[in-house]
């Protein structure tokens, strides 16, 4: 498979600056970890307020991670007057989300000109060590002509 090509040189920056702008995932503790051309990765700490009864991860958070890392795959490869927005996703969680922290890995599978699909998979890790928690295929639509800066 061939690495997919921004359309924007400052993609890292713009992906960056959008992330930063999110509210939900500064509140959950989510950090943007590694911003490549059709490829993140995210990171979020364990906190007792994500977790469920049985001390796991919610399987909320891990599906807001899961949207947010394949968005922010497929934004990466966006001309800089586009946007993108979550049209689908269908996540599977395969195993507990039990571990010191989750990392979701989003990467882009089939860039398009309306539709870009990404697969996304969430790990619990514990002490360095990962285990696959769950795995996503997004649909993403690219908003033409719309500022990510901002509400229109």
């Amino acid at each position: 498979m061939t690495t997919p090509q921004p359309r924007n040189p400052d993609y890292a920056a713009r992906v960056r600056d959008s992330f930063g702008r999110q509210a939900f995932m500064a509140t959950i503790g989510a950090d943007l970890t590694d911003v490549a051309p059709g490829h993140v990765e995210m990171r979020l700490p364990y906190r007792p307020e994500l977790g469920q009864q049985h001390g796991f991860f919610h399987g909320g958070v891990i599906g807001t991670l899961a949207d947010n890392a394949g968005g922010y795959a497929a934004f990466t490869l966006m001309s800089p007057e586009d946007s993108i927005l979550t049209v689908e996703y269908k996540m599977n969680i395969v195993s507990p989300g039990r571990g010191d922290a989750l990392v979701a890995v989003g990467t882009v599978l089939k860039p398009g000109r309306t539709l870009t699909v990404c697969e996304v998979k969430v790990y619990a890790e514990t002490a360095g060590d990962r285990k696959l928690c769950a795995t996503a295929i997004c649909t993403l639509m690219t908003m033409k002509d719309m500022s990510d800066d901002k509400a229109e």
